[in-house]
């Protein structure tokens, strides 16, 4: 299942640094965030459940930047 959400994210490094955290979650097989669109795209694994996969994105997002926000 491929998902796209809105985000807001402040900077292009910070963006890099959140795609890369967040495709070390467990249940996410791929991600790619798009500084210029604010917009994340995840692949999740097979029955992974979405919105537990997705508050552990956040969590992982917002030790790089703690005002991140994720729109789920």
């Amino acid at each position: 299942m491929i998902k796209t959400y809105k985000i807001e994210v402040d900077c292009a490094n910070c963006a890099n640094k959140m795609e890369e955290a967040a495709g070390k979650v467990q249940g996410v097989t791929s991600v790619t965030v798009n500084f210029m669109t604010l917009k994340m795209t995840v692949n999740f694994e097979e029955g992974a459940e979405e919105s537990r996969v997705m508050k552990e994105v956040l969590k992982k997002c917002r030790r790089i930047e703690p005002d991140c926000e994720i729109y789920f």
